[in-house]
């Protein structure tokens, strides 16, 4: 099971895949727009309030959101805390020791975190994409939280109040003679300010917002590199017709 590092946000929608309890559970595809303005305001805002409080983006300064549309006076007076300056890099207040202490270590910097979990289920957009969908109540551990993507996470559930506290629902079937339990859905143990569409969305704003932060420059990589290849494609045809030209006559 893959190892995560993040501490965010929430739990699942409707859309989980099914999962036994010795298997794993199926990413959902993330609904990825990193030239979806709105939506990277969005999941900037969510980034800011509920996951750098704990989690660093300490190779993204804060001036560099006036990229998603944000203004100076916008960054200053909704995404920055008391003592935070626009040229500053994202840090979070967390006291290491403190974190280390609560979590068992210390929760990790978010920058690349999109880029760095990619694997055979998927992209990295994917995987959080799913990972902030499915967590479900665990009375048994320390923060009352578990995760069907990453068992036993260390981080607690900080957008519960949004999604509400839920369970999953198991179905016993024998496979090979193995009695197992599969994942069938949830069970909405107390309602949070979002309907589950609305969670859903939220969470692919924030983790949009993310594949964004990974390389904020991607918009404009893919935007030249396309007139890069066209250039080299009418090069190639001058280039063509030239060479005949000058051999023409040669025999």
């Amino acid at each position: 099971m893959k190892k995560l590092i993040l501490g965010l946000i929430t739990a699942l929608g409707l859309l989980g895949g099914a999962t036994a309890s010795t298997g794993g559970m199926a990413w959902d595809k993330a609904p990825v727009n990193t030239s979806d303005t709105a939506s990277l305001q969005n999941g900037a805002k969510l980034f800011v309030n509920y996951c750098l409080s704990c989690h660093s983006a300490a190779f993204m300064r804060f001036n560099r959101l006036q990229d998603i549309g944000f203004t100076n006076e916008q960054i200053k007076d909704n995404l920055l805390f008391t003592t935070d300056k626009v040229g500053e890099t994202m840090k979070s207040a967390i006291d290491p020791k403190q974190a280390k202490a609560w979590f068992g270590a210390n929760p990790p910097d978010l920058t690349l975190v999109a880029r760095s979990r990619a694997g055979h289920g998927g992209t990295g957009a994917d995987y959080l994409y799913t990972f902030l969908r499915t967590f479900y109540v665990d009375d048994t551990k320390a923060t009352g939280w578990n995760n069907m993507v990453f068992p036993n996470v260390g981080m607690p559930h900080v957008l519960w109040e949004l999604q509400g506290k839920r369970r999953p629902i198991y179905e016993t079937q024998e496979e090979h003679g193995h009695e197992v339990h599969v994942f069938k859905g949830w069970e909405q143990v107390t309602p949070g300010a979002m309907t589950p569409l609305q969670y859903d969305q939220a969470v692919g704003d924030l983790v949009n917002f993310l594949q964004w932060m990974g390389e904020p420059a991607q918009n404009t990589r893919v935007r030249v590199g396309v007139w890069v290849l066209l250039f080299l494609l009418m090069f190639t045809v001058i280039t063509w017709r030239l060479n005949a030209a000058y051999w023409k006559d040669v025999k």
